[in-house]
This record gives C-alpha cells, sequence and structure tokens, in this order.
C-alpha cells in the first residue's frame, strides 16, 4: 500500500514506526531539496507479495565448469524453474571441493565429454575461464544441448561468428546469464514499470559498475582470491567485455534498443602494477537506434562499504526517472534492491526485495517450447558484440601520480 506524505517530518515518523531504515533511502537531509514543497514523497514497503512461479516444466541439467562463482547463481535460477542438476565437472579442485559441499547429491564425472555425450543432458551450464565459454558452448549446441553461459559469454568476435552459425544450423539456445539484470529483483521491476510507461520514452541509460577485487564472502568471486586467468586479458575478456557485459545488456533492454554503437570507450591500470595487463577501470559511451547509454566500470570498491559494488542504474526517460541501487543503500541501509521513481507526480521509494525472480522458470520453458521468453537471442549477442567491439577499440590511458 502507498502512503502520502507531505513533510518530512511525518515521513521519519512514519518510517520510524514501519521500523524499516530502507524506507528512508535517498531522502534529502533537507525537506527544500524536494522544491518548493509542492511535490509528494511516496513510500511503497514494498512491492506486494507475489509468490514465486511454481514450475511447470522439468529438464535435465548439468554444470561443465565452474571456474567462476556465479555458477551457484546460475544452477539456483534453473533449479527454481524446475531444473534437475544431475552431473557435474569442474577443472580446478578447489572449485570442485566446494561445489561438491554444497551439492553433494550430484554425480561428479572426470571429463566434459560425459556431460556433452549424456543423452539425458538437455541444458549445459558452464561458468568456466572466460574465453573458454564460446567453444564448449559450440560443441554442446552440436551435440543437441542448449547452453547457459556466465557472462561474458563470447571473448572474440570469430568466436560470436562461430556461435551465430551453429545456432543457425543446431535451432539451439546459447544464452548468457547476464545476471545484474535478469537475476536482480528491482531491475526486473523497473522493466515492468517501463513497460507500463511509468517514465515516458526511455531517453537513456548510465550504468555505475563497482567491483571489488577480493570479497569477504558470497558467491560474486573473488571470496578465496582471484586465480591466475583473473589477471590475463586475454582469458577473462578485458573489464569492458567482461563486467561491461552486464551493463550493455542493461542498456539494450531498457532502450529497446535493436541497433547499437560504441562511440568510444577506454581503459586503465591505475593501482595494479603488478598485473600490467589488468584493467581496473573502464568507461564507453553508447549510441542505440531508441537511447543513449554511458557504463563505468572499476575494481576500486573499498571494505568499507560492505558488499562487492555499490551498483547503480538510471533511466532517464521522457516523463520521469528510475534509480537502482542494486546491492547496498550506502551509509543508509545495507538491503539492496531499492528502486526510486520521480514522475511529474511525485518521489517513490519502493522496496523490491518480494519481487519474483521470473527467468529460471521462463528459460526452462524456452528449453521445453523451443521460445526465447527468458532472454532475446539476438539482443543477447547484440550486448555481446558490443562489448567485444568496445574491448578492442579502447583507449589505453595512463594516468599520472
Amino acid at each position: 500500500m502507498s502512503t502520502l506524505f507531505t513533510g518530512r517530518r511525518d515521513f521519519l515518523k512514519h518510517a520510524g514506526m514501519m521500523g524499516s531504515i530502507a524506507m528512508m533511502a535517498g531522502l534529502p537531509g533537507d525537506a527544500a531539496a524536494f522544491g518548493d514543497g509542492e511535490g509528494s514523497v511516496i513510500h511503497d514497503a514494498v512491492v506486494p507479495q507475489q509468490a514465486e512461479e511454481k514450475p511447470r516444466y522439468h529438464i535435465k541439467f548439468a554444470v561443465c565448469g565452474m571456474s567462476h562463482d556465479h555458477i551457484y547463481g546460475m544452477v539456483g535460477a534453473i533449479q527454481r524453474g524446475g531444473g534437475e542438476l544431475v552431473s557435474a565437472w569442474g577443472g580446478e579442485p578447489d572449485k570442485l571441493a566446494a561445489f561438491t559441499k554444497r551439492f553433494p547429491d550430484v554425480r561428479i564425472v572426470k571429463t566434459q565429454e560425459e556431460i556433452l555425450h549424456d543423452p539425458s543432458v538437455q541444458l549445459v551450464l558452464s561458468s568456466q575461464i572466460a574465453n573458454e565459454r564460446a567453444p564448449l558452448g559450440i560443441r554442446a549446441m552440436k551435440l543437441g544441448k542448449d547452453f547457459l553461459s556466465d557472462k561474458p559469454g563470447i571473448t572474440t568476435l570469430e568466436q560470436l561468428a562461430e556461435v551465430r552459425k551453429t545456432i543457425a544450423e543446431t535451432k539451439r539456445i546459447y544464452a548468457i546469464l547476464y545476471s545484474e539484470r535478469l537475476e536482480v529483483r528491482a531491475a526486473v521491476y523497473a522493466g515492468n514499470l517501463i513497460q507500463q510507461g511509468a517514465i515516458g520514452k526511455v531517453i537513456q541509460t548510465i550504468n555505475i559498475a563497482p567491483h571489488q577485487v577480493v570479497q569477504r564472502k558470497g558467491d560474486a568471486g573473488g571470496g578465496s582470491g582471484r586465480p591466475d586467468w583473473f589477471w590475463n586479458p586475454e582469458q577473462y575478456g578485458g573489464i569492458l567485455c567482461d563486467i561491461g557485459s552486464h551493463q550493455v545488456d542493461q542498456f539494450l533492454y531498457y532502450t529497446g534498443s535493436k541497433q547499437a554503437e560504441v562511440v568510444e570507450s577506454q581503459i586503465a591500470n591505475i593501482r595494479h602494477p603488478d598485473h600490467p595487463q589488468f584493467q581496473d577501470f573502464g568507461d564507453m559511451v553508447l549510441r542505440g537506434d531508441r537511447g543513449l547509454g554511458y557504463v563505468r566500470l572499476d575494481w576500486f570498491t573499498p571494505d568499507g562499504l560492505g558488499t562487492w559494488g555499490d551498483g547503480r542504474l538510471f533511466i532517464l526517460g521522457t516523463d520521469g526517472y528510475i534509480e537502482i541501487r542494486k546491492y547496498t543503500n550506502v551509509a543508509v541501509s545495507r538491503q539492496g534492491n531499492n528502486l526510486f521513481l520521480v514522475d511529474s507526480k511525485s518521489a517513490r521509494y519502493i522496496d523490491c526485495n518480494q519481487m519474483p525472480l521470473p527467468f529460471g522458470p521462463e528459460f526452462v520453458a524456452d528449453v521445453v517450447n523451443r521460445t526465447h521468453t527468458a532472454q532475446d537471442q539476438e539482443e543477447c549477442l547484440l550486448a555481446a558484440e558490443l562489448v567485444i567491439k568496445a574491448q578492442m577499440n579502447a583507449k589505453r590511458v595512463m594516468l599520472k601520480d
């Protein structure tokens, strides 16, 4: 239920009664910051509880490579959709041991071929070293299986051409789990709002995507330090291709662009001299046929934040704008999925933590029904193409101390 507040004091009083720090997110220190007092501040404590969709289908899937801990989120999404994890292969003993501890009942196989040639496996998931994902997916598709890759799913234009060729020949699905949109509840709800016309026509997206090299916990990838391949751009794809793929996917989706180009891009290694080829900063400007975009990426999240990155998304429309604070509400609350909507009538805060995540059920249904509801195949690959080109053409910048 939405509640209308015309003064900051009433708003804070109500917030205290509700016991929710998150509802104060983004509130200016001075009520005058909202203008002349004629505007309204609306707080939606939560998006009304919506039950996760019960799986309508059942498929058998396998994990073939788990170099990045994103594999756990990928497995969770498919299991929510009705997928049964039947087997797994991993090339790194430490990663395989951790995976086996979490999924003790899953059959561990000795080779990738055992999975690829298993006729019962309908879908293969992989988060192995980034530049090895596309060749694996191509093999899987040629053997009659659909493929879900961690991002980046493709690291070169040659790989991209072969993926597109194999899709055309086999009619299989090559999906990339851009989790910062597909598995973030506030990002899902932003898409719903835009489809309803809440902010008019989308003009621009701005993505700020800071990351942390060494994390203390969680499945974001750095909880146990970083492997050697993490520092090698040939293997991980480079900063724009790697973590930038999340952001370009969002740009295409929210603007509705079917064609797009990279206007300019740049990369830098500012604070990692022990790894001279590594890139710890990058940004790019995008121009689509239906909207514009800007992306900033970095590996400078400090420990004081309390999570792996203060990811922000700003969506500008002709009739309003949306901001998402995805993983934390810095210095206010560690709760994520904070959405702010401003239009001609009000400034609204919406807690999106009760939103369902539709990707898993929709993707499993796509595997069964040979559809592309969960992810548009062309949009998925266009995002990959754009970040590869951004990486290839990026200007390398050197900053003076």
